[in-house]
Parts: C-alpha cells; structure tokens; sequence
C-alpha cells in the first residue's frame, strides 16, 4: 500500500488515506464486499475525493459499479502504471511501446462513452470520410465502432513497433560486430540504476528519487580496470505487478536484458522489502527469458546505512555480490572489477596458429581476448589465451 501511494504521488496524485479489507474470495461485482463500499462511499463524501485507487487490476464490470456506488472516478494499479510511464515516455519508441499498452488494457473496457475515441485514432478518415473507420455499417452499434478503431490503432501501432524492433536488431547486429561484452542493468523501480550508470559513465541521465524516471534504454561504453571496455546499458525499472500489457508492449526493449552478457541486476539494500523486490526481479527475469544469463549483484545505497559491517554481513546472503554506493562512489571500482572478473569466467581457452598474413586477427585476439603465450614460427603465429565464445568461430580455420 506504501508503493501504491507513491506511484499516486508520481502521477500528481494527493493521497490522503487508504483502505484496506481482508475477504476470502472477491466480490464479483464490485472486489470488495457491500460493507466495505458503503464505508468507502461515505469516506468519499467525508474527504471530497475525486478519485479512488484499487491495488489490484479491476474488471471493466468492476470498475463500473464501484464509480456509480461511489460517485468518483475509480482506477486501478494498472492504469495508474500506464498513465506513469505516459508521462515518462521521451522517445518515439517509449511512447508507441505505453500507448500500445493503454489501448490493449482498455479494449475490453470500451463503453458507449468512447465515442470521442474516433476523433484521436483515425484523422480525416474517422471523422467520416470516404471508406474510414468513422462510418458505421447497418446495425452497428456505437460501441462496435469504438471497438474497431481501436483495434485498428492496435494493428497500427504493433506495426510501428515491429519496425523499431527490425530497428533495434540491426543496431544489436552492427554492436555486436564491434565485439564488445553488453552489460544490461536491471533492478525495482527506483533502485539507483540511472543514478550507478552516471556514476560509472558519466551518462548524465536523469536519476531523481522517483519511480521510473527511466523508460528508454540508454547504452553506453564503459572502461574497465583490464584496459577492455564493455558496453552497458539502462533499461525500464521492475515493479511488483507489472502490467502484463507493458511486458509485452516494452518486448524490444526487454530483449537487450535477455541477450546481455552480463546482468548487473542493482538492489536497494535500505528498502524495508527489499527481499521481495528481489523476487519480483527474478520473476520479470524469468517471464521475459533471461534468468539464466550470468548475473552480478550490486547491492546499492550502502551510504544510508549505519553500520558498515552490515553492508558486508548481507553480500553474503546474495551470489557475486558487492556493495556500493552509487552516490558516494563506494565500492565502484570493486564493481568494475567484480564485472571484469565474471565476463572472464565466460571466455574460452583457444590455441591456433595463425599465419603472418592474417596480422588483423592476431591484432583481434589481442583486443578482444586475454594472451596468455605467443610465438612465432616459420609460417605464422602459435597463440594461446581465452577468448569471449561468440569469438572462437573467427579462429575456426586456425585452430591448432
């Protein structure tokens, strides 16, 4: 209920109570029970709200009886998300992926009163012009119009969205041309992510303490202690209940997660729950397929913490860990090192003889791997090191 409020006060929300009930199964009608809405009814008129929140998704039938009962507006954990991320979206990718997302959950919910949707989705054509979505068929309801034009500005924006996502893999493809090991930052909402990125790059992104300040991915190139350097990037903020229609909204967007190299998965170690918040990651990990990439812990905001032990008394309880501090810089370059160390874990031993001729290759390995003997022969160069896997099919001719 905490994060429910603040997520009302990023969307300009004033709250000024909550309610809560304990039933053994949901009212159908209405999700809480006939008690319950009357005590919120009079509650309402007690406070003069205009509008009241339901931690959980409501049905469409659900929302409507409780605004007619109540005489508010009703919305809920979803909507009040999507109208979040509205507000934060800053590209054209951001904000086709979050209004996708808010025609997708309102489909199911159109009621005659959408008429006005036919002058936002569809221009010259809805307002009635020759063969647009605005004229209606014989016998056609007010609410099936509502309902075709949405579902074609669904069509249309999946469309724009598969174009960005052709897009972003061709992007993917020419980085990963350049060889260089992605490391993908995840974490809740709010867990210093933008803020560890500005830290180690110099990124200058946004980092306020608000919930998804950040929604477009943001790359890039960060050094590490070996002289490498790694590609590492921002992605949206986790959130308990995360609408499934912004998973799927923000699928291109989530792929730079599931082909990283290296997740750098950012926790809050002061949050009062902050275990939870380590579940949900993992479950959005495992919903969007990449929770058996190999995975980092950087256990942040080790500064508002009273005893320093305790920041290494719980990096114990997580695998690869380290504590950190975005904000006062402790602990980054233990990170950095701790990120060198388990991109190398990955590498691969390979021994191959190449010839003189094929000087770029060697210049290659010498780039991209770790050398661990070279020497030279009559007819070309022994070497032998580690090299990251994607690597080793450049050497296939020469392997030894």
């Amino acid at each position: 209920m905490a994060e429910l409020a603040e997520l009302a006060r990023t969307a300009g929300v004033d709250v000024v109570g909550q309610a809560r009930q304990r039933v053994k199964a949901i009212n159908p009608a209405t999700y809480i029970g006939k008690g319950k809405v009357e005590e919120l009814k009079l509650l309402a008129q007690e406070l003069g709200l205009d509008l009241v929140i339901f931690d959980d998704e409501l049905s469409p039938n659900q929302q409507r009886n409780l605004e007619e009962e109540l005489g508010v507006k009703v919305i809920d954990r979803t909507v009040l998300i999507l109208d979040i991320f509205a507000r934060h979206a800053r590209t054209r990718e951001g904000a086709l992926q979050v209004e996708l997302a808010q025609y997708q959950y309102r489909l199911p919910r159109l009621t005659r009163a959408w008429a006005h949707l036919a002058r936002q989705a569809g221009g010259g054509a809805a307002r009635g012009g020759a063969g647009g979505v605005g004229l209606r068929g014989p016998g056609e309801t007010q609410l099936e119009t509502d309902r075709r034009i949405v579902s074609k500005r669904i069509a249309q924006l999946k469309k724009e969205l598969e174009h960005v996502r052709r897009h972003r893999e061709q992007y993917r493809r020419h980085r990963q041309q350049q060889w260089l090991p992605v490391v993908s930052l995840v974490g809740y909402t709010n867990a210093g992510k933008s803020t560890l990125l500005n830290a180690l790059t110099g990124a200058g992104v946004l980092a306020t303490n608000m919930l998804f300040a950040t929604l477009d991915p943001i790359t890039r190139r960060l050094g590490l202690p070996g002289g490498k350097e790694v590609l590492i990037t921002d992605t949206v903020g986790f959130i308990q209940k995360l609408p499934t229609e912004l998973v799927a909204a923000f699928r291109a967007t989530l792929e730079e997660i599931s082909d990283a190299d290296l997740i750098l998965h950012v926790v809050d170690i002061t949050h009062p729950n902050v275990q939870e918040q380590v579940r949900t990651v993992g479950q959005v990990l495992e919903d969007i397929g990449a929770s058996g990439r190999p995975m980092l812990v950087a256990l942040n905001k080790v500064d508002l913490l009273n005893d320093p032990e305790q920041a290494r008394a719980i990096t114990t309880q997580y695998a690869n860990a380290v504590a950190i501090s975005a904000l006062s810089g402790e602990g980054l370059e233990d990170l950095l090192h701790a990120i060198e160390s388990t991109l190398a874990q990955q590498m691969v031993f390979v021994r191959a003889r190449v010839p003189y001729a094929e000087g770029e290759l060697l210049a290659f390995f010498h780039k991209h791997g770790l050398v661990e003997s070279e020497r030279h022969g009559p007819s070309g160069v022994r070497i032998e090191g580690q090299l990251p896997p994607g690597l080793v099919s450049r050497f296939e001719r020469y392997l030894d």
